[in-house]
């Protein structure tokens, strides 16, 4: 008997370990299959006088062939990976928009601003101003359409998350679950090796979407945390995640939050974006807050500049029917800052934003802290520099006010009401610019290429001096630009009836010695007769600018005493038609594609500015994933070759098994013809 329980034991261990190969080849393509092997165990001998005699083998268990170090290692790098890849697919596509090439938006700026050096050459070609038009109108339609690709991007992106979210929340239910079948088989004593494989497998799936830290439990239930420390699934409860607006500023920040939400609880956590680490929630997020947020700070901060600057260049011209120039682009309203939910002060108290300097606008977003009614700091978004502010009547020394932080970013900040400690203000005025960009003069009278003043030297002139630049700044504003008087050659009472020659008029006085250069000249308003006198004894340098009214104008040479140079408004009869034959203006706008704009690059170079940031992150992007992805095939490749099913290997163990089983039978029938022939000699 002995013998057919040796044979018994071992034909039933060796049919379990053909089961269990052949259930590893079957799964060798499940996804998160681990290969099983089984454990044997020799069942204790039987003491005799002759020693132990063996009595077979039993099977202790099915052994799952699973690292735990190496998956989650595995899954952790999974999770990067996927993060990297999606921000860096995304980047791809925000690199699209700001192209390069004929088509691209800098080659339109550039058409638009070269467009004027025929103005220039001909200000009465009604052809050449035409052309000008109308590349402004198609760069402000390039504008719009760059800036609805962005939307449309983002439109993706939010819809990729809502996405996202749904299939988090699944599988975090779906993992709950599994811990509580394998909670109850755990009572059994043997493990549910294929149930720990579904599990792995969700918290692998899960991990693509947002990384995630586990903990086991005495029961066998795993415990899954996102963020650090936010537990996702414990035991078989499972939380929600969800993506919102941030509670503080809104929709109104651009922003996007990733929120957990307790089982049963009606309160909402919102999750630290820096905690997240991969997973395409993650880098989805990154892309919508920073990335996109730098695209459209960029293309924002164009728009703008361009509208404001040339629209205020134009305002100081004429047009070729004599009229001061008017906005060339539709003005882009920067709209209030936008209040944090958590201000005490009345909803009505915000922030009027308006441009003071486009050449000093940073593409970025702001964030004003009150930590007091009048002290506070101003975060700019870009780089995270921080900058303190004093408001108070006696500030301390070397401490800016609010206004004076950001003049020198370029806006005109004021509140509307006076705030109060702890409001917070959002300043995202750039985000939507681009989209309001809009040509509005489409008449090629109606751009304003000639200056609103003209220069004319004395005839009697016997020094060196020669024009060297003309032209109306309209600074300090106010007053802004006060145009010269025009002549009046019969006067009303009560003044005199004498001429009035009109025009402001330098006078230039004797030098130091006799015969010597001018140094200094007096400046004269000719709307009386005499002139009356402004300014006296001013000094002269060769090539200094001269302002004065909103003008200014620039000599060069050594003027002799008597010398003068008068500026008159280029409307006045005595000058007739002449100012639709001067191209000062067009010069002026022309001039501004070489104007420091956009950190130090031109306006014309600003669009490639622009790429050259978008591209830094694409490529910088690009080194990521591609790293990640080359960590996490490593690590998985690692994680297979412990838990991976190898067909020639299995196919090699079914035919040792079988041979085993074979033979396990023959000791069966061994053992049934010893016992028969026992049974034969007993019965004589």
């Amino acid at each position: 008997m002995s013998l057919l329980n040796v044979g018994s034991r071992a034909l039933l261990a060796n049919q379990t370990a053909l089961q269990t190969s052949g259930h590893n080849i079957a799964n060798v393509s499940t996804p998160g299959y681990s290969r099983q092997t089984v454990v044997l165990k020799t069942v204790q001998g039987q003491f005799t006088g002759g020693g132990y005699i063996g009595k077979g083998v039993d099977v202790q268990t099915i052994q799952r062939n699973h690292s735990e170090l190496l998956t989650r290692q595995a899954t952790a790098a999974s999770s990067v990976d996927a993060g990297d890849t999606v921000r860096m697919d995304r980047l791809r596509q925000l690199q699209e928009v700001f192209t390069g090439g004929p088509n691209g938006l800098g080659a339109s700026v550039n058409e638009m601003m070269n467009a004027l050096s025929d103005v220039v050459s001909s200000p009465m070609d009604l052809t050449a101003r035409s052309v000008v038009l109308t590349r402004m109108d198609e760069t402000a339609a390039r504008m719009r359409d760059a800036s609805q690709r962005l939307d449309e991007i983002g439109y993706t992106v939010a819809e990729q998350l809502k996405s996202s979210m749904l299939a988090v929340n699944s599988l975090a239910k779906n993992i709950a679950g599994v811990n509580e079948q394998i909670a109850r088989a755990k009572g059994n004593g043997q493990p549910a090796n294929d149930l720990m494989d579904q599990r792995d497998q969700l918290i692998r799936e899960l991990n693509q979407h947002i990384q995630t830290s586990q903990v086991a439990a005495d029961d066998g239930s795993v415990s899954v945390f996102v963020a650090g420390s936010q537990p996702l699934v414990l035991g078989n409860k499972a939380a929600q995640l969800s993506i919102d607006d941030p509670a503080d500023f809104g929709a109104g920040s651009g922003q996007k939050v990733l929120n957990f939400q307790q089982p049963g609880a009606a309160a909402k956590v919102e999750l630290n974006e820096s905690m997240l680490g991969g997973g395409q929630v993650a880098g989805l997020l990154r892309f919508q807050n920073n990335d996109l947020a730098e695209g459209r700070n960029l293309l924002g901060r164009m728009a703008v500049a361009i509208s404001e600057s040339l629209n205020t260049q134009n305002r100081l011209g004429l047009t070729l029917d004599g009229k001061p120039g008017q906005n060339l682009f539709a003005p882009i309203s920067l709209g209030n800052a936008v209040r944090s939910s958590f201000n005490t002060t009345p909803d009505t108290t915000t922030m009027a934003l308006s441009v003071s300097d486009p050449t000093l606008l940073q593409a970025s977003s702001y964030t004003i802290s009150y930590s007091t009614a009048t002290t506070g700091s101003v975060t700019r978004h870009s780089d995270g520099k921080v900058f303190s502010f004093d408001n108070s009547a006696t500030p301390p020394p070397n401490t800016l006010t609010m206004a004076a932080v950001f003049s020198a970013q370029g806006l005109s900040v004021v509140p509307t009401a006076p705030p109060a400690a702890g409001d917070q203000f959002m300043i995202n005025a750039l985000q939507g610019a681009a989209a309001e960009l809009k040509a509005l003069q489409y008449s090629p009278v109606d751009l304003a290429a000639a200056n609103q003043i003209n220069a004319e030297m004395g005839a009697n002139n016997t020094g060196t001096l020669q024009l060297a630049s003309l032209k109306a700044t309209g600074l300090p504003n106010p007053p802004g630009l006060v145009l010269p008087p025009d002549a009046n050659p019969a006067p009303l009472p009560p003044l005199p009836p004498l001429p009035i020659a009109g025009g402001i008029q330098l006078q230039f006085k004797p030098g130091l010695t006799p015969g010597s250069p001018s140094t200094t000249y007096d400046l004269l308003s000719r709307h009386t007769n005499p002139p009356t006198l402004v300014a006296s004894a001013q000094t002269f340098v060769s090539g200094q600018a001269i302002s004065y009214n909103g003008w200014e104008i620039t000599l060069n040479g050594a003027p002799k005493p008597g010398d003068t140079v008068t500026i008159g408004n280029a409307t006045d009869p005595q000058y007739g038609d002449w100012y639709q034959r001067d191209a000062g203006n067009a010069s002026e706008l022309m001039g501004l594609r070489d104007v420091p704009m956009f950190d130090g690059a031109t306006l014309s170079d600003g669009f490639a500015s622009a790429m050259a940031q978008i591209g830094t992150r694409t490529q910088s992007a690009q080194f990521a994933a591609e790293l990640s992805s080359a960590i996490a095939t490593n690590l998985e490749r690692d994680r297979t070759a412990v838990s991976g099913v190898n067909l020639d290997e299995e196919a090699a163990r079914l035919i040792q098994y079988q041979q085993a089983y074979q033979a396990s039978a023959k000791m069966l029938q061994i053992a049934q013809n010893i016992f028969d022939t026992l049974i034969q000699g007993l019965g004589r």
